[in-house]
């Protein structure tokens, strides 16, 4: 069985919406970058650290964790803790190209033969990185925007497939990935580790 380690209501839909059979248990740590860490090897950690985390407890399923981050001029930016720093994340963005990373860490037991239970646990590490451009943004728009309440759960402050779909004009790369879950990458990683009895 597929364990999605994550809250996000994106990712189910997309994995839904892919035919991919999943149930969901959270894992709750603490997403802060260490200092000096680079965007993508932070992405990843702590994509390994949600697999992992669920995977404890679910030691025979197979765990999908993954995270999510903008980076501008080298900057993560995560999601905003209020309004003023979703404020402060889109005026970065504005008028502007960044990149969205997301780690992907597919945790799974490890069988050896005629032993039911798991004697390891395997991981696959990956991220997958798209550029995004967004148009420039007023005081109004931003204003406007956060009033709506959609940029306060989501990384860089905006949803690519909400109201800010209005100023992306450009990515280059894969558009589920800015939504928070790189379909195509996922769906290789579980059928290279034949795991896609999955799907529907």
């Amino acid at each position: 069985m597929l364990v999605l380690a994550s809250a996000s209501p994106r990712r189910q839909e997309l994995l839904r919406n892919a035919g991919i059979l999943f149930v969901v248990q959270v894992a709750d740590i603490p997403e802060i970058p260490a200092e000096g860490e680079a965007p993508r090897i932070f992405a990843e950690r702590m994509a390994r650290e949600k697999a992992l985390a669920v995977s404890r407890q679910r030691p025979e399923d197979c765990v999908l964790g993954a995270d999510t981050i903008v980076v501008v001029d080298g900057k993560t930016l995560g999601k905003p803790c209020d309004e003023a720093d979703a404020a402060r994340m889109l005026r970065l963005l504005s008028g502007r190209r960044h990149q969205v990373i997301t780690g992907v860490c597919l945790a799974a037991p490890q069988l050896r033969t005629g032993n039911r239970k798991p004697e390891t646990v395997f991981e696959d590490l990956r991220s997958e990185t798209t550029e995004v451009v967004m148009c420039p943004l007023t005081e109004e728009d931003i204003r406007s925007y956060i009033s709506t309440g959609e940029p306060m759960d989501k990384a860089g402050a905006y949803a690519i497939q909400g109201i800010a779909s209005r100023w992306i004009p450009r990515i280059e790369g894969d558009y589920s990935n800015v939504v928070g879950l790189p379909l195509a990458l996922v769906h290789k990683m579980l059928r290279e580790h034949g795991m896609a009895c999955g799907e529907m």
